[in-house]
């Protein structure tokens, strides 16, 4: 079964290494020694634990509602602006994002880089909020 380290199971859940080790320690995730020691996680149990964050994530107050699934929270890294369009790219962890959208919902939008924005991803369009 394939296992993986505590720190590539924090990147494919979107949090911290620390965050998924405060999770194993309070026993939200298990986890094992490996044959060198290190804490790892069954992909099974990741699977299924990666399964319940999306779904109770689902229930924070703060999320916006909307129809526009795949979201990835980050931060502006470029904004180039053309007299009427905008392409504006988006660090989100791992994930380099960018959008074509006009420059006046840029500006309504408050976008500069540095502020921190969530790309959602639905088919071939990626759909910025500002956060």
């Amino acid at each position: 079964m394939q296992s993986y380290t505590i720190g590539r199971a924090a990147r494919l859940l979107g949090v911290s290494p620390d965050t998924a080790r405060r999770w194993a320690d309070a026993g939200r995730i298990a986890t094992r020694r490996d044959e060198g020691g290190r804490r790892v996680v069954d992909g099974r149990d990741l699977a299924a634990f990666s399964v319940e964050l999306a779904r109770s994530d689902g229930a924070d107050e703060e999320t916006p509602h909307t129809s526009v699934r795949n979201a990835f929270p980050g931060i502006v890294t470029a904004i180039k602006l053309g007299d009427v369009a905008a392409q504006v790219e988006i660090q989100a962890g791992p994930h380099r994002l960018v959008s074509l959208l006009t420059r006046e919902a840029v500006e309504e939008l408050g976008l500069e880089v540095g502020v921190e924005a969530t790309a959602r991803v639905k088919s071939t369009n990626v759909h910025i909020d500002r956060t």
